[in-house]
């Protein structure tokens, strides 16, 4: 696996931090890292977090059966609770108020067992990390060899696409308003 799609956006000291999914039992095959930093502040960014029950934010041509991810926030998405569906094929886990949101596949996923924690950490000049770490446990066999090659590239581009959206979203849009501004 090269290193350019096994970490995106995140300094080595950062995959130091101690992330949720880290604390999960067994043993994972593989991690892939992936940051960005936000101008805005942790309960905004997390705000946006909660928004990935509703729709996953990367391309949504390919994982939102082309239905365009919603730009303002839904009311009520910000009310977690373990065991709810996010981004259609991960439950929720476990979950810290504007601190983390902690996700794992649902039962025989086509990707495998994988477990990732979107952690955003609070920086002093009022910006903050949004980091995420998966932890993938690849099935076995022919699907478990094939998903070790396409998995990190195709994960790579969709969470940078994804970390991205929901950067500018929390950049941009705050609680009440009906969107971004106007290009």
């Amino acid at each position: 696996m090269s290193p350019f799609a096994s970490t995106w956006g995140v300094e080595p000291a950062e995959k130091a931090i101690d992330f949720a999914c880290d604390h999960l039992p067994g043993s994972f095959d593989a991690d892939y890292y992936r940051g960005v930093t936000v101008a805005a502040p942790p309960a905004a960014v997390f705000r946006w977090l909660c928004q990935l029950r509703a729709a996953p934010y990367s391309y949504d041509w390919i994982d939102n059966r082309g239905r365009r991810s919603p730009r303002q926030l839904i009311p009520g998405l910000e009310n977690l609770a373990v065991g709810q569906t996010v981004m259609t094929i991960f439950a929720l886990i476990a979950f810290e108020t504007d601190r983390h949101v902690t996700v794992r596949t649902k039962s025989d996923c086509l990707f495998g067992d994988v477990a990732g924690t979107y952690l955003i950490v609070p920086r002093s000049d009022g910006t903050c990390r949004l980091l995420a770490k998966l932890r993938v446990r690849y099935p076995r066999g022919l699907r478990g060899w094939l998903m070790r090659i396409v998995l990190p590239p195709g994960d790579l581009i969709m969470m940078r696409r994804q970390l991205l959206n929901l950067k500018r979203l929390a950049e941009t849009v705050t609680p009440g308003s009906a969107g971004p501004p106007p290009a």
